[in-house]
């Protein structure tokens, strides 16, 4: 029995990651480590496998956030908590690896900078890049959060931090979680209004891109 039971804690996934390391483990396993333990009726292993399989792919847990989280069966507040901690720890990982300081050219390098961050987003977000005199990126700072086809922003919430941070310029981007970047009138509205702001505040906007997965639209291009 000491045996089998040995053998058994060495293939549970936390033994198998000291081991063999994380590449090794399989999706449910990986979950399984960050989740901890399970419930009453299912151990880790088998609660994660559960999640997987209600989830369909890993990505919907980007941007999901603690309370959608804590709906999925064996996942409770302070779980839910751990979990959203461990997805955005690895999304900005992913994001410094691009360049610790990136110089944004043009739409498509904000494009290219941004993918990890919208990847899976179930609602409009709306960042401002902050940039030196060299637009090379500050911060990436996000201002508000909306619904699926819409995001107010004002003024305010935008240019505070970027004069807090002394940046010189800033890009504005925001996604469309339907996929089509195309903007709305709403959109070039506000890019107008903000626009304007900028030239009052020495802080220029250079482009206002709408993003999803796969394409993009440079608003100062149309």
């Amino acid at each position: 029995m000491n045996v089998l039971a040995g053998m058994r804690r060495a293939n549970r996934p936390r033994e198998r990651l000291g081991r063999l390391g994380a590449q090794a483990l399989g999706d449910a396993e990986l979950l399984a480590v960050v989740l901890g333990h399970g419930t009453r009726a299912a151990d880790a292993l088998t609660t994660a496998s559960v999640i997987v399989e209600r989830l369909g792919s890993l990505s919907a847990l980007l941007g999901a956030d603690p309370a959608e989280l804590s709906r999925l069966p064996g996942v409770g507040p302070a779980t839910a908590a751990r979990l959203a901690a461990a997805v955005e720890l690895g999304t900005r990982a992913l994001w410094q690896q691009t360049s610790p300081c990136p110089r944004l050219r043009c739409a498509q390098d904000v494009h290219r900078l941004m993918q990890p961050t919208i990847a899976g987003l179930p609602k409009e977000v709306f960042w401002a890049l902050a940039l030196d005199a060299r637009h090379r990126l500050l911060r990436q700072l996000r201002i508000a959060e909306g619904s699926l086809l819409s995001v107010d922003v004002h003024p305010r919430e935008v240019f505070r931090p970027l004069i807090r941070l002394g940046a010189a310029a800033t890009i504005l981007v925001h996604n469309h979680p339907s996929g089509d970047p195309q903007p709305s009138p709403d959109d070039l509205n506000l890019t107008r209004r903000l626009r304007e702001v900028g030239l009052l505040t020495g802080i220029p906007v250079l482009d206002h891109v709408v993003v999803t997965l796969k394409d993009y639209v440079s608003l100062e291009e149309l």
